[in-house]
């Protein structure tokens, strides 16, 4: 869950500095860079998700791994 908080501040601090890019070039490879954070999240939802479904030792397994 730590993972996905980071990555949602992340995305902030980018979307910010999207909307100050000075550049064409820089807007691009930032709008980019967002599509990805926010596979990244995307993914790390459903792994949360899908880890909720897990009995308890499942997930004691799964942490252990």
């Amino acid at each position: 869950m730590i993972h996905l908080n980071a990555l949602q501040v992340r995305l902030s601090n980018e979307r910010v500095r999207l909307a100050s890019s000075k550049t064409k070039q820089e807007r691009e490879l930032r709008a980019v860079w967002i599509v990805q954070i926010e596979k990244e999240i995307r993914c790390e939802e459903t792994r949360t998700f899908n880890d909720m479904d897990m009995t308890d030792d499942e997930l004691l397994a799964a942490l252990a791994e």
